[in-house]
Formats: C-alpha cells, sequence, structure tokens
C-alpha cells in the first residue's frame, strides 16, 4: 500500500480522513438528538414502563432515565457467549416485576439493527433468570416453605402453585436473525449458567418474591412497524416485558441531511465510544443544552461544546470537587491540511464574563451504602459532599481536596487501570485494607471512591468485604478470613453481595484478578 509522502494518499489513510472528517462532534449530536425522538416516541407507548440505559452508549438518547444497566455486546458475540455474574443486573428484574416491565435502551455503529448486547447477552440473562427463579420455586415447593412465604404471591393451594409454575416459560427467546446453530449452542450452555448464578449467592428469593410473570425480551428498531392503534397493554402479556430499543437508524453509510439552517451526516450509534468524539462532553451537558448545541452549526459547535465543559468544570472546582482540564489532540489529515471542524478550539474564552452562570452537571451518580457495612462507594468527583461519612479512601490517581475534622480519617493511594498498571491496586490493596480495619474498628463509615466510582473503588471494597467481614456481612476484624481458603467461587460471592447495592458497578477482569491474587497471598494487612 502506497504512502502519502509523495503527495499520494493511501486507500486506507484517504478513507481514515473522511471517515474523521464525517465523525464530528456536532453531526454525533444531531445524530443523537433526532434517534432520541424515536425513543421518545417509544416510551410513551408504553408511559408506565421505566426506561433503562445500557451503559454507556444508550445514556445519551433520552434526557430522563428511570435507571442505568450495563450488559455488554462481548458476552453475546458468536462463539463467545457468557452468562457473568459480575455484571447480574438483578436490579433491572426487580425493577420489572414492580413496575410490570421495562425498556432498555442502546444502539450500535456497526451497521446491525441491534447490538450484540441486545440480540444475546440480554436474551441469555432473561433465560437464565428465568430458570433459577423456578428451580427456587420448585425447591421451596418441595420444602413446603412457598406456601408460607409467598401465600400472598399465590394461590393457598400447592397444586396451583404447581400449574403456574408448570407453565412458567423458560425457553430461550432470541431474534429471528440468530441462525439456529447458534441458539442450539446457546442452549447448551443455559443450565451451566443457571448453576453458576444459584452458586453465586445471588438474592434469588427477592425476585422470584417480585416477579409474577417469567421475563421476556422484545425488540423495537426505526424499522419496526407499530401501528398505534394497536398498541398492546403490556399487562395483558403472559410474561413481563424486556422492550430492548434499538435508537438508530441501522444504515451502514453516511447519509447527508439538512436542516433549515445547516447541512450535516448521520451517525448510526453516534452515542457510542464519547471518548474519541465528545470532547468531555456528557449526556447530562449536553441535554441540558441541547438547543444551543444543535442550533449552534457546525463551525461554532466544538466552542460551544468547550464553553460548557469548562464552565461546569471551574463550577466543580468552585464546589471543591475533582475537576481536571479537559485537553483535545489535534486531529490531523492524512494529507496534511487540517480538518478545520476537529481543530482544537481554546477553552471558555469569556470564562470571566459577567453574564457568565454556573450550573452543575448533575451527571447520573448515586452512592452506594453496601448493605450494613458501613462501607460505601462513590466517585471521587462527589467525594467532597459527603456529609455523612467519617473517613474517606480516595483511589483516584489526582488528590482531591476533602474537609474531614480528623486528618487522619483520610487516606489517597493512587491507583490506575490494569491497562496501565497490571500490579497498581495488588501494590497498594495492603494499605487500603489496613486503612480500612483502623476505621471500622471503631465503627466509622467508610468511603472508598475512584474516578468512576464503578471499578476500581468496586474492587478495593470488594477486598475489604473479603477481609474483614463474614459471609454474613458483619465486621469480625478478619477472624473468618484468616480461617478460609478464598477461591474464585467465593470471591464471586462477595462480588454479587456487592454489586446487589453498587447496581452501576463495572469491575474490570484485570483489576479482580488483583484483588484474588491479594486475597490467595495471605491475611489481611495487620494493623
Amino acid at each position: 500500500m502506497e504512502d502519502y509522502r509523495d503527495g499520494k494518499l493511501s486507500i486506507y489513510r484517504a478513507a481514515r480522513s473522511i471517515k474523521r472528517r464525517d465523525n464530528t462532534v456536532y453531526n454525533a449530536l444531531q445524530s443523537i438528538h433526532e434517534d432520541s425522538i424515536f425513543v421518545g416516541e417509544i416510551s410513551q407507548l408504553w408511559p408506565d414502563l421505566p426506561l433503562i440505559a445500557n451503559l454507556r452508549c444508550g445514556l445519551w438518547y433520552s434526557p430522563k432515565f428511570h435507571s442505568t444497566c450495563y450488559f455488554k455486546s462481548t458476552d453475546g458475540h458468536t462463539n463467545n457467549w457468557s452468562f457473568n455474574t459480575s455484571r447480574l443486573n438483578l436490579h433491572v428484574a426487580l425493577l420489572s416485576g414492580q413496575k410490570g416491565g421495562c425498556i432498555i435502551v442502546d444502539s450500535t455503529r456497526k451497521g446491525k439493527r441491534f447490538p450484540d448486547s441486545m440480540s444475546k447477552t440480554i436474551p441469555i440473562w432473561t433465560c437464565v433468570l428465568n430458570r433459577a427463579i423456578l428451580n427456587y420455586r420448585n425447591k421451596m415447593l418441595d420444602s413446603g416453605l412457598l406456601m408460607n412465604r409467598e401465600v400472598a404471591d399465590y394461590s393457598n393451594c400447592a397444586e396451583d402453585v404447581k400449574l403456574k409454575n408448570h407453565i412458567w416459560d423458560c425457553s430461550l427467546h432470541l431474534p429471528l436473525w440468530v441462525p439456529d446453530t447458534e441458539k442450539a449452542a446457546i442452549e447448551e450452555r443455559i443450565e451451566k449458567w443457571t448453576n453458576q448464578l444459584e452458586a453465586s449467592g445471588a438474592d434469588i428469593a427477592s425476585i422470584s418474591s417480585c416477579l409474577k410473570k417469567p421475563l421476556r425480551p422484545l425488540w423495537i428498531s426505526q424499522k419496526t412497524v407499530i401501528w398505534l392503534n394497536e398498541v398492546p397493554d403490556h399487562n395483558q402479556w403472559d410474561f413481563t416485558p424486556i422492550i430492548l430499543v434499538s435508537a438508530s437508524s441501522s444504515s451502514d453509510v453516511f447519509r447527508n441531511k439538512t436542516t433549515s439552517e445547516f447541512s450535516w451526516n448521520y451517525i448510526p450509534g453516534a452515542g457510542d465510544d464519547e471518548e474519541s468524539w465528545a470532547r468531555g462532553l456528557t449526556p447530562t451537558h449536553f441535554w441540558s443544552h441541547v438547543h444551543d448545541l444543535i442550533s449552534s452549526g457546525p463551525d461554532l459547535c466544538n466552542q460551544k461544546v468547550a464553553d460548557i465543559v469548562e464552565k461546569d468544570r471551574v463550577y466543580r472546582a468552585h464546589r471543591g470537587e475533582y475537576a481536571p482540564q479537559v485537553t483535545v489532540k489535534n486531529l490531523k489529515m492524512a494529507d496534511g491540511v487540517a480538518d478545520v471542524s476537529n481543530v482544537e478550539l481554546p477553552l471558555a474564552s469569556n470564562m470571566h464574563s459577567d453574564d457568565t452562570t454556573l450550573q452543575p452537571s448533575n451527571d447520573y451518580f448515586t452512592t452506594f451504602w453496601i448493605g450494613s457495612t458501613n462501607l460505601v462507594v462513590g466517585t471521587t468527583k462527589h467525594a467532597a459532599l459527603m456529609s455523612n461519612v467519617d473517613c474517606i479512601l480516595n483511589c483516584d490517581k489526582e488528590p482531591v481536596s476533602i474537609n474531614l475534622p480528623d486528618s487522619e480519617a483520610h487516606l489517597h493511594l493512587p491507583m490506575v487501570s490494569s491497562k496501565l498498571d497490571r500490579f497498581s491496586l495488588f501494590n497498594n490493596l495492603p494499605a487500603a485494607v489496613n486503612f480500612a480495619k483502623l476505621n471500622l474498628r471503631k465503627a466509622h463509615r467508610l468511603l472508598v471512591c475512584c474516578r468512576s466510582g464503578e471499578d476500581i473503588s468496586v474492587c478495593i471494597c470488594l477486598a475489604i468485604l473479603t477481609s474483614l467481614f463474614d459471609d454474613k456481612g458483619t465486621f469480625d476484624d478478619g477472624r473468618s478470613f484468616s480461617k478460609t481458603c478464598i477461591t474464585k467461587l467465593e470471591m464471586r460471592r462477595r462480588l454479587v453481595f456487592v454489586c446487589k447495592f453498587a447496581i452501576t458497578a463495572r469491575p474490570s477482569r484485570g483489576n479482580l484478578k488483583q484483588v484474588f491474587g491479594f486475597l490467595t497471598g495471605g491475611s489481611a494487612a495487620s494493623a
């Protein structure tokens, strides 16, 4: 393949240049805005069902979600199917049982109507849960406990309960475009995954008591035909619907569109891989300024984004929160000519003007108390705002200004992802567990925080919980840990316990490996 040093442009570099030119911030935001109209229309067909964003792409496609979930497409890739107990998303099942179903929003760039997370990952999840629930109910019925514990939900007659269990649908429901051979291969693994779920310590009892009808996925895309005068009532179905909405059009090519003022290129799945295009903008930023951003046009959009991001950064800095400067690399064209639409612009050139109004970003954030353990998982961004904790363990690589009455109540252990350092967590875990032990002995409430609040802090919390608590979640100063040989199954059970409360947890495999290495290498650090 020819290089462009002689003024000639290779096919590869030309294609990259065209893609970079089309994949601008303005094109992405316009595409998201257009797709969000479709998502809004679908959600209005079943207004009683909660709208859930599948992280992170789905979060862009509506200004308001009831909750979030995390189903990975990689768990549904052909010949790579899996049921991951570190991503159980049990809160989705509980919410669906309470509300009669739910609507999950996601999208894909790959020219397909649905991402693999919707085609296979979620269908596998519903099937495994349905089977685990049926197994639980049969066990309770055989032992005579079901009639006593769930008499309010089921008939007083044991025969009626058996009949309900008999018609409980445990089939694997996949979309029609999944080949029969692939469906058969997945079905062969369902029983194994069900056993893994049952062995993980997941709270199947709560889900069983909440779900009156089995879970079942339904698929809706922009090509789906729905007769508005015949929209079915979700309460009339003999299952609990998990309605999977693929937000974007499945077009595999860029389509030029025109509004009354501007021309732009439609990008399917524009919300995906936000690090590559969003320039620090978040879904909350976008929906708080959607009119200004869309009406700014392609020439001014980058500057408008820069101003919004910087204003939010300054606001958080004034509140003592962690607020790093956002930098964006210049994107160079392969032929040596700069792409004007992607040139890095100065951030917030008029930051100190009189009309500047600082507003919080109000990102989708919640602190998660891990049962009654006095452990809390959260983000560094909000650590300074936590007034109901006694001590803070900051696992972010950057320090944060925190006002606590006791200087020894704050420990900063800089840690990075396993992709950057394979031993970052492993090397810091002894100090982290020791700090936790000293404070938990005093019944102090401990916040463990990191940049995202989803990975490193969750793994540190897992190590603390396993090292210092018994299997019932009671602090015992590490006594049970010293007598237990930690296995992967035991650690998985503890992780399921953490994720039951920290519903946005997304611990990476590399970080979990470091936690397991620490736990199997000896007892907790001595005080």
